[in-house]
This record gives C-alpha cells, sequence and structure tokens, in this order.
C-alpha cells in the first residue's frame, strides 16, 4: 500500500503516511541489505580500476545519492534487481565535478575522501551534510590524512586535501582517534589500503559495518587485521582488483522490526539477521519481558502482553546503538513502570519526544536523559519524524496506538528503509501511502475513518 504520491504544498507533492493501530502482526518479515554498509563499499569502488560486484544492496534514495556521486566522480554503475556493479575509469575519475546538493544530502558521501586522496594525490570535496541530529566533526577525518602525509584545509565550505611528498603517495603512520568514529575509521581504513607501509588504528570503531568493509577489502587484495576490535593494522599495497561481494543484513531494521513485534506484542521471525550483532538490542527486550529464539540467520521474537521498563544508554557498538534509540523509546511509552533512556551520541536526539507526547506519552527530559512513565496506549496523532529513525520510531508508535495516525516527514525514511509499509502490511499492518488518503485524514474524524475501511487499498506500489 505504498504509492508515490502525497500532500499537494505549492508545487511540491510531499507524501503522508497513515496508520491504523491496534493491528496485531504475525509470520515472517525480511531484512534488507545494510545501508550504512553499502554506501561505504560503493565509495571503496573508488580504490580500483576493476569491477565491484555488490549484492544485497537496498534500495534506498541514500543509495541513490551515493550512486549520483559515483557517476559524477567517472565510475559507471549497472543495477539488476538487489544486484550494483560499479567500475570506475581511471581516466575519468575526479573530485571536481562534485555537486554541492548531493553530497551535503547525504553525510556518508565524505568518506570518499580517503580512496580519492589515495588514488588521485589531490581532492576538493563540499562539507558534508545529512540528517539533523547533532554534531558530527570531521575533525578525526581531517587530523588522521594530516597523519597520513596530506594537507587539509576547508575553504569557501569545501574541504581541501593534498598529498604532500615527492611520491605523491600517502604514508603509513600510527593514528590514535580521540573518540571512536565509524565515518573516520572508515575513511581512514580506505585511504591505508593503498598509502606506503603500515597504518595502525587506535581507539578505532567497532561497528559490524567496518568489519564488513574490512573483509571486502580483503578480497580485494588489502592487508587489514583487527577489524571489530579497537586496534585495525594495515599494511598498504600497490593497487587493489575487483571484488563479488554480499552487503551484511541491516542490523538497524532488523532491530526496528525486533520493537515493532515488541510494541504490538506479536511474535515475529526475522531473518536474514547476524544475531551477535544484535545482542545489545535483544538483551533488553529480554529483560523486558520478550522470549528470543536464535537460529543461525533468524531470530524469533514473542513478547508478553505485559512489558516492563528496561533503562538503556547509547554507546558505540557492542552498546545499544543510538539509531534504535527512538525506536526503543517508542516501546518505553506502552510498558509498564518509567524508563531512563540516555543518549550519548547526538545531542540532538530527542527531537521526537514532542511528537510521542502528542499520542498522549509521558515523558519528560533533562539534559540527554528521557524519563518515560509507560501507559497501556497511546492515541492517534497527526506527527511528523525530524530525522530518520524517529520517523521510523513514529510509524511504531501508531501501530500501537488507537486510531489512525498520520505520519509526515517521509523523506527522512526512504533514506533508510526499503519499502517498509510494504513489509509491514504484509506480516498484518495496516499502512497507507497516497495523497488522496493523506487529504481525507485531515478532514475526518477517527470514528469516521474507522468505518471506511475502504480507504486502504489492496496492492502496494514499490
Amino acid at each position: 500500500m505504498q504509492s508515490v504520491s502525497g500532500l499537494k504544498t505549492g508545487s511540491i507533492l510531499l507524501p503522508f503516511l497513515t496508520v491504523k493501530g491496534g493491528e496485531g502482526l504475525s509470520g515472517h518479515i525480511k531484512v534488507s541489505g545494510a545501508k550504512n554498509s553499502a554506501l561505504v563499499l560503493m565509495a571503496a569502488s573508488l580504490l580500483t580500476n576493476e569491477i565491484l560486484h555488490l549484492r544485497n544492496v537496498p534500495r534506498l534514495t541514500d543509495i541513490e545519492v551515493m550512486s549520483k556521486l559515483l557517476k559524477a566522480m567517472g565510475s559507471d554503475l549497472k543495477k539488476h534487481s538487489d544486484a550494483l556493479i560499479i567500475r570506475t575509469n581511471p581516466l575519468k575519475l575526479s573530485s571536481n565535478n562534485l555537486p554541492y546538493e548531493l553530497v551535503h544530502a547525504l553525510r556518508a558521501s565524505f568518506v570518499c575522501i580517503g580512496p580519492l586522496l589515495a588514488r588521485l594525490g589531490e581532492v576538493r570535496i563540499p562539507m558534508p551534510g545529512g540528517c539533523k541530529i547533532g554534531s558530527r566533526p570531521i575533525d578525526e577525518h581531517i587530523q588522521g590524512l594530516r597523519a597520513l602525509g596530506a594537507s587539509v584545509e576547508i575553504q569557501d565550505d569545501h574541504v581541501l586535501a593534498k598529498v604532500t611528498g615527492e611520491q605523491k603517495r600517502l604514508v603509513g603512520a600510527r593514528i590514535r582517534f580521540n573518540c571512536k568514529s565509524v565515518g573516520a575509521t572508515q575513511t581512514l581504513l580506505m585511504a591505508a589500503t593503498l598509502a606506503q607501509g603500515k597504518t595502525i588504528l587506535d581507539n578505532a570503531a567497532q561497528e559490524p559495518e567496518i568489519q564488513d568493509l574490512a573483509m571486502m577489502l580483503n578480497n580485494m587484495g588489502a592487508k587489514v587485521r583487527g577489524a571489530g576490535t579497537s586496534q585495525i593494522t594495515i599494511e598498504g599495497v600497490q593497487h587493489l582488483g575487483g571484488s563479488i561481494h554480499k552487503v551484511i543484513p541491516d542490523r538497524i531494521e532488523a532491530g526496528t522490526f525486533l520493537i515493532a513485534a515488541a510494541i504490538t506484542r506479536s511474535p515475529l521471525t526475522i531473518s536474514p539477521v547476524i544475531p551477535k550483532h544484535l545482542e545489545a538490542v535483544t538483551r533488553k527486550l529480554q529483560n523486558s519481558g520478550c522470549l528470543i529464539q536464535y537460529s543461525r540467520e533468524s531470530l524469533r521474537i514473542v513478547p508478553r502482553k505485559i512489558l516492563k521498563s528496561v533503562d538503556i544508554t547509547t554507546h558505540p557498538f557492542p552498546g545499544f546503538p543510538t539509531d534504535l534509540q527512538a525506536p526503543f523509546m517508542a516501546l518505553m511509552t506502552t510498558v509498564e513502570g518509567t524508563s531512563k533512556i540516555k543518549e550519548t551520541i547526538f545531542e540532538n536526539r530527542m527531537q521526537h519526544i514532542y511528537q510521542f507526547q502528542k499520542m498522549g506519552a509521558k515523558i519528560s527530559l533533562e539534559g540527554n536523559t528521557a524519563s518515560v512513565i509507560g501507559s497501556k496506549s497511546l492515541t492517534s496523532a497527526s506527527i511528523t519524524g525530524g530525522d530518520l529513525r524517529s520517523c521510523a520510531a513514529m510509524v511504531l508508535a501508531s501501530l500501537a496506538a488507537d486510531g489512525i495516525s498520520i505520519i509526515k516527514g517521509l523523506e527522512h525514511l526512504d533514506r533508510g528503509y526499503e519499502n517498509l509499509s510494504l513489509k509491514l502490511n504484509k506480516i498484518g499492518a495496516c499502512i497507507s501511502r497516497s495523497q488522496s488518503q493523506a487529504q481525507e485524514i485531515s478532514n475526518r474524524n477517527t470514528k469516521t475513518l474507522e468505518a471506511k475501511q475502504n480507504i486502504y487499498s489492496e496492492t502496494d506500489v514499490a
């Protein structure tokens, strides 16, 4: 039930979701490839002249933006289903024509500075943008590139980096990050694969997406050890070859589905997953009263009817992921007791609280810690997601609410969830996305809408 339409505002068409709450979920839901991994794997294609064949690539607006950026740099891309074939022409490779609006729209695109600098010796790239969830400085990237022998300056909202020295090649170094930065770890990991000598990254981020990147780089001929630990060692090589690589399952999407099952008190099977990537999430769900059954590539969750409050504090992997803080807070509004939710990664990642309050949630915020008093039910409302994960949290809260809710801000949701409404509808949800639907809901009360269920279509067009 997902058509590409919405509500007109001037000449702009803004899509809305409508979600009928109170519907139970059941069955199996499929997890797509990891967005945060696929984007960086695509950037790694700039390190080689040979073909990179990526499988299990999700169809998302962020992937489209990165595809356009790679084309602007001189890459040829072919798509087929969930496969993406990339080849970079060395004669066309350039960073001089990067559209500012694309780089500014996709923060992950900034990791391209690493492979571009390693290949070209000189890069000019716009400052990154992305979701407005707080400060995400690029200081760690810049300091690391300088340690590898590059001069780096910021001019006119652009980063200018140039390799110094006679050989015009980056030189290995020992780099210690001041904080565990996923983006900086990925940037310097890629740059160091073609550097002269050994590079050691201390206090490196340990996320599964970094492990996925290292695995593919090694298949391309790189010499990377220690990915997944706080110290990564890279022995530079002269050149890298091509690879066929399958993107890991999206642990954040999988976690979202686990929480969807919990918030609707519904049994659900989720696959494919790598269970150890979700241990911080499944542990908290178990503490709340959910039974989790494990197999090699799937998880089955069976929630109790009455769940209890659980405190969480976000941390870098293997801690509780910041990307699931908003969805987990949605769950905590429906359980017994009071929970404390502390955000330590991004200072502006509590924007969803006001939206939950519109639905009747009892939440107070002090600093970066929210106190959530659980209740039996939420009420439907017109709500807006201000970033990717908060928008997903709005969908989950609406699944548990009484009545029909309207959700705006889908430009964020479409960045990171592939066919979310279609997947949820297949397991019992009642979600629609259409212009006439949104206009109709804005003029009718919940009781009238519930009496006219024919407004929901039977098919979902991606």
